[in-house]
């Protein structure tokens, strides 16, 4: 007899339709799965043997062949246990055909028959709907996560003797057992979801550095890659950790995004709402490079995927390690990773704003005007420290800030804070803006804009061309480092509302490049 189901699985962070074939012949009692499985799913028919027994079901004593097709595809987890046990029942009689058709099936069991849940739901549902499946059975712990992916439609259970066959109706099976959702799709649920977050840290507490919440309000407004430069105690980790409150937020679709990776990666803590606030992630420098770009058997998504629609953040980072940091160079500038196995290759999405902190110098003292604390760095220890993140990489850093030390007279003395509210209206503005500009360009910010785009949406007057081509060469800039030049520009022009780009804005754009190749990096802070 031979009898099929339809599950799922991941794929990196994607979903992938299986196909659950059940075959049961004569022979040796005896139960075995095929189709590249791993241990949690070979060990899963001593969980399906023990839930169909316990639920009063029969367990088939028969030679029992599992194939989870394709073949070739391997497969993780235990959200194929409901869809086996459903599978057997089903070959064997005690389900109608019908019943199960049309229908994926996600569910881990446990002995008594019990139905836990499993991560990467959305992503899975999601390849359902575009499959035209019409149909999903989810453990009630993922409904209200599943109920997000609106087209189709969305039940749950709870235990699998709610699969008990009714008399006289071949779908009481599924439609009387599996629970309807209650909850309706994505566009009526997202209501709920736009709650404005209460951050408790704010960029009014941070006294000073007004040229630096400057920077960090255009990082914000074009989603700009940026790092600060500075002694100790300056505020540059406090600085960074509170860009979250003056990002834009998300768009549905960002928000979806993020929820997928965070679903599949099993950290999606709060399942009744999709991820609204923008991440921020903010890695230890003893991270591997496996650490921040993904890896294992079969990888799993990093820091820079975590990151994804928000904000990596690496204080200190020449800590880092030089391999750590060299596999970043890719994923900032494709923003996506790709990761390849003797099996499958995997892709992963890494959209993310790079923010880092790093000293002057080993020490941490260097130009920093005090009398009580100077520099003991040689110039060669300087240079060394300075030499742990490469040219290519700091090239595909758009502004770098410097961060000097604060005055008592500027710390203690009657200040005008700029509040994270004050700088979040502006970057909002500057957002509207480029959404405006780019709706037909398939990109939403002016850090995406390269090539034909570039040269379409950022055009100089003659003042901003010659000193652009005088700074070119005086600064010994790369092309890379000249078309961040110009995003930028665009950017401050934005936050200006300005539509034409002046020699003001481009002078202010070229003043965030002070490590590029030629700039001495002794003469920081005078």
């Amino acid at each position: 007899m031979y009898g099929k189901v339809i599950s799922a699985c991941l794929h990196g962070v994607d979903g992938k339709l299986v196909e659950v074939e059940v075959d049961l012949s004569n022979g040796l009692p005896q139960m075995m799965i095929v189709g590249l499985p791993d241990v949690a799913i070979k060990e899963s028919m001593e969980r399906v043997r023990a839930a169909i027994k316990n639920c009063g079901f029969t367990f088939p004593l028969q030679r029992i062949t599992v194939n989870l097709a394709p073949a070739d595809l391997r497969k993780e987890g235990s959200a194929f246990d409901l869809a086996i046990a459903l599978g057997i029942l089903k070959t064997s009689g005690q389900l109608p055909d019908e019943a199960l058709s049309d229908t994926l099936i996600i569910g881990e069991l446990a002995l008594d028959g019990s139905v836990r849940s499993v991560p990467g739901v959305l992503s899975m549902i999601a390849t359902a709907r575009e499959h035209g499946i019409a149909r999903v059975i989810v453990p009630a712990e993922n409904a209200e996560e599943a109920a997000w992916i609106g087209g189709c439609e969305v039940r749950c259970v709870r235990h699998l003797s709610q699969f008990r066959k009714s008399e006289g109706d071949a779908e009481a099976a599924v439609a009387g057992g599996a629970e309807e959702l209650s909850a309706g799709p994505m566009e009526s649920l997202t209501a709920a979801s736009r709650e404005a977050s209460t951050a408790e840290d704010d960029y009014a507490d941070v006294s000073g550095q007004l040229h630096v919440k400057r920077a960090l309000m255009i990082s914000a407004a074009g989603m700009h890659n940026f790092i600060l430069i500075g002694p100790p105690g300056t505020g540059k980790t406090m600085l960074a950790k509170r860009l979250p409150t003056i990002l834009p937020p998300m768009s549905d679709s960002e928000s979806l995004d993020v929820t997928k990776i965070y679903s599949a990666s099993g950290k999606f803590a709060d399942r009744r709402k999709l991820i609204r606030e923008r991440p921020f992630r903010m890695p230890h420098h003893t991270i591997s490079a496996g650490g921040l770009v993904g890896g294992g058997g079969i990888p799993k998504p990093g820091e820079v995927s975590l990151a994804h629609r928000g904000v990596l953040f690496l204080d200190e980072l020449p800590e880092f390690s030089r391999v750590a940091l060299e596999v970043l160079r890719q994923p900032m500038e494709d923003r996506f990773v790709t990761i390849g196995r003797a099996r499958a290759v995997y892709r992963f999405p890494a959209h993310f704003l790079l923010a880092a902190s790093m000293n002057p110098c080993p020490c941490g003292y260097w130009g920093a005007a005090s009398d009580q604390q100077g520099c003991v760095c040689s110039p060669l220890k300087i240079s060394h420290y300075r030499a742990k993140i490469s040219g290519p990489l700091l090239d595909r850093i758009d502004l770098h800030v410097e961060v000097p030390r604060i005055e008592y007279k500027d710390l203690r003395g009657p200040q005008q804070p700029l509040s994270s509210a004050d700088m979040r209206d502006a970057v909002e503005r500057a957002h509207d803006i480029q959404k405006r500009r780019y709706a037909e360009a398939g990109i939403m910010f002016n850090s995406e804009l390269n090539g034909k785009k570039l040269q379409k949406h950022v055009k100089l007057d003659p003042p901003s061309a010659q000193l652009l081509e005088r700074s070119f060469s005086a600064l010994g800039l790369s092309v890379r480092a000249h078309d961040r030049i110009l995003k930028i520009a665009r950017t401050i022009a934005d936050l200006e509302g300005q539509s034409e780009i002046r020699a003001d804005h481009v002078a202010e754009a070229l003043q965030y490049r002070v490590l590029d190749k030629k700039i001495n990096p002794h003469t920081l802070f005078g």
